[in-house]
């Protein structure tokens, strides 16, 4: 049966408009973003299939191109298709940061932290610096390490926070592993950067583990 024969309530064009998008199911946002199935199987029939393959929708949304071209009713076109969807994505959450107190938008500055660092398969260390109002001047990855670990050099970091003439700043660095869980290294190297930042009087007002679908502030647990 073709999703057009379905009851107005249960198609995923009509179900979102309704309802709104987060009441639709992984399979049903994938089938808007299919558009089409194949013969035999309707958008919600394939997409259900395609997270069945990948395992779930995260993986599936970071495949690479060979990966992603792999499964059925896909190619390059979708894969251009949904990187450009993801980076704009990215942009709205930056964007949003960049317009507001990041200290006031703590979900909006963890989600787009997460959305930046989940998906590396090595450990990136980065920075949002920020201006006297706490709005956002840049964010940058400055180191980038290996499967279990990076080096970070506080003499890089102070660099470019004095190039930016940031008044404070928000550490943030992802652990491969999906623990979240601040290590020893971690508190280690985040008193040496306040201690070495303290010396231009720029703050560091956060830092921020991000792990697999958690993260874990410093400034919320008292490590700051």
């Amino acid at each position: 049966m073709s999703i057009r024969d379905w009851p107005a309530d249960e198609r995923p064009r009509e179900k979102l408009l309704a309802r709104g998008a987060q009441a639709l199911s992984d399979a049903e946002l994938l089938a808007i973003f299919l558009r089409t199935g194949m013969p035999g199987k309707s958008a919600v029939d394939l997409a259900r299939e395609l997270l069945v393959q990948f395992g779930s929708l995260r993986a599936l949304l970071e495949a690479d191109l060979r990966s992603f071209c792999s499964g059925p009713g896909l190619g390059e076109a979708k894969y251009v298709q949904l990187q450009a969807v993801l980076e704009l994505a990215s942009r709205h959450l930056e964007s949003t940061l960049t317009r507001g107190d990041a200290l006031a938008s703590v979900t909006h500055t963890r989600r787009y932290l997460t959305a930046r660092l989940r998906h590396q398969p090595h450990e990136v260390f980065a920075v949002l610096f920020l201006d006297t109002r706490h709005r956002v001047i840049a964010y940058e990855e400055l180191f980038h390490g290996t499967i279990d670990g990076t080096s970070v050099h506080p003499r890089q970091v102070v660099k470019r926070a004095l190039h930016h003439n940031a008044a404070a700043l928000i550490l943030a660095h992802n652990h491969p592993s999906g623990v979240a869980e601040p290590s020893r290294a971690d508190e280690s190297i985040t008193l040496r950067l306040k201690e070495a930042l303290a010396l231009i009087d720029v703050r560091v007002i956060d830092h921020f583990v991000i792990g697999d679908g958690q993260s874990v502030s410093f400034a919320e647990r008292g490590l700051l």
